[in-house]
């Protein structure tokens, strides 16, 4: 296959249009219709509709700019590395992770990564939903308990596991469901955990739904009732007192993983915010994430 012509392929396919692309890299219109004719005479295929106004990919081509158009840039940034003399993380590196951990951990690993590698552009994007990697055009993403795919390779980097927590003054009643503060999915009645005496369900009446853990766990703060939390998030609550431990929910792991495209090779960028996942978490136990954040709640503390 003639790279030349892929590579002008996906210039075409990046900017929608022949006129577009050959006004953004100054070169001739005829030459990149011709070259991209010359492709899909070679894999005898049709990698664009082309209609009198428009230009549009079909499945075929939408599948090969999807995954030409990374391995071109990882094949570019490898020749750039070579030239450099040496394998200096650079360009962009794109990550999706959860909301409770861009909230809690990220700030202070980007600004790590971006102090350690000033040649990297760090772009973080904050969202819950599963993102397709390829797609969406991400080089790495944290997830919580992914689904098994085939198309991802990765590993989990840290550990959690939920505990049921409540104000002091919050009292025991001795019969009757306790109040409780769950998230907006959240439709279980019973909740299991584990104490030292053993296994104890606890009836809960679900008094507030609140869509994020960081507010969840403000209500319970203020006593609006019990919740279930990741340790990591109240860990400084427990050992201040501002909470009181219950007990661990029953089969409640929590796994974070960091994932990146199997298709693709691991570029410095990515083996570099690895690293430094890490370097930050080093047994990958809850302890380290607890540890991890109290740290930032003590800078904040002297900072006031």
């Amino acid at each position: 296959m003639d790279l030349m012509a892929l590579a002008d392929f996906t210039l075409v396919a990046r900017h929608g249009g022949f006129g577009k692309a050959a006004r953004a890299a100054n070169r001739p219109k005829a030459t990149l219709s011709r070259r991209v004719a010359e492709l899909e005479a070679s894999l005898d295929l049709r990698l664009f509709e082309r209609g009198p106004r428009d230009l549009k990919l079909t499945e075929e081509g939408r599948a090969l700019s999807e995954r030409a158009g990374a391995l071109l840039a990882e094949l570019e940034e490898t020749t750039r590395s070579i030239a450099s003399g040496g394998d200096q993380p650079r360009g962009t590196l794109r990550i999706s992770a959860p909301l409770l951990f861009s909230q809690t951990a990220m700030g202070r690993l980007a600004a790590e990564f971006g102090l350690q590698y000033p040649e990297v552009r760090l772009e973080v994007t904050s969202e819950d939903r599963p993102v397709d990697m390829i797609e969406e055009g991400y080089d790495l993403a944290i997830r919580v308990n992914p689904d098994p795919d085939a198309s991802l390779v990765g590993r989990a980097f840290l550990h959690d596991r939920l505990v049921v927590v409540a104000a002091p003054h919050f009292s025991r009643p001795g019969s009757g469901p306790v109040r409780a503060v769950v998230r907006a999915n959240d439709r279980s009645d019973t909740w299991l955990m584990g104490t030292p005496e053993g296994e104890a369900s606890v009836s809960v009446e679900p008094v507030l739904q609140l869509s994020s853990l960081i507010t969840i766990r403000d209500a319970v703060r203020s006593g609006a009732g019990l919740a279930r939390l990741p340790f990591s998030l109240v860990v400084s609550d427990l050992k201040s007192g501002r909470l009181v431990h219950w007990g661990d929910v029953v089969k409640s792991d929590i796994g974070l993983w960091a994932l990146y495209p199997s298709r693709r090779l691991l570029s410095a960028r990515v083996s570099a915010f690895l690293d430094l996942l890490k370097s930050a978490f080093p047994t990958g136990a809850p302890e380290d994430l607890a540890a991890f954040l109290i740290e930032d709640w003590l800078r904040d503390d002297d900072a006031e």
